[in-house]
């Protein structure tokens, strides 16, 4: 079999490896996205290989919780791993949502490994016009 390696990923793998790892009792980030799309905002997290059943989303005031599970692929007997550079165990991210998204209607999909959420802006934060009143319908307010 013939492999190229690439000195520099195999480092950069092994630091995260040691210094960042992901297991169960203490999660690591999870790469995500987010931008404005519209009257909504659309965050999108990478979770590939991470079923839709081990993934949990959570609203509490204004702070969204994302957690995801990434289980061992269970192996027959006969089976000897090889390599292993695909992170198991959980997965967590928590985002500060502002006062103006609309928490109580928030969609969630999840496609080809991404997690997106869609957010609508509350009606009471998008842009209005406030009109003028003419005439006597005004009072002057003295101190």
């Amino acid at each position: 079999m013939l492999m190229r390696t690439d000195p520099f990923r195999e480092l950069d793998r092994l630091t995260q490896q040691l210094l960042v790892p992901g297991t169960w009792s203490k999660p690591s980030a999870m790469p995500m996205d987010a931008y404005r799309e519209g009257d909504q905002y659309v965050v999108a997290f990478d979770l590939p290989g991470v079923t839709a059943d081990a993934i949990d989303i959570d609203v509490e005031r204004n702070m969204l919780t994302v957690k995801a599970e990434r289980r061992p692929v269970a192996k027959a007997d006969d089976v000897q791993m090889e390599l292993s550079e695909r992170p198991l165990g959980a997965f967590s991210r928590q985002i500060v949502l502002a006062d103006t998204l609309d928490t109580e209607h928030i969609k969630a999909d999840y496609d080809a490994g991404v997690l997106t959420l869609r957010i609508p802006i509350a009606e009471r934060a998008k842009p209005r016009k406030v009109s003028i009143g003419v005439g006597s319908g005004h009072k002057e307010i003295s101190g």
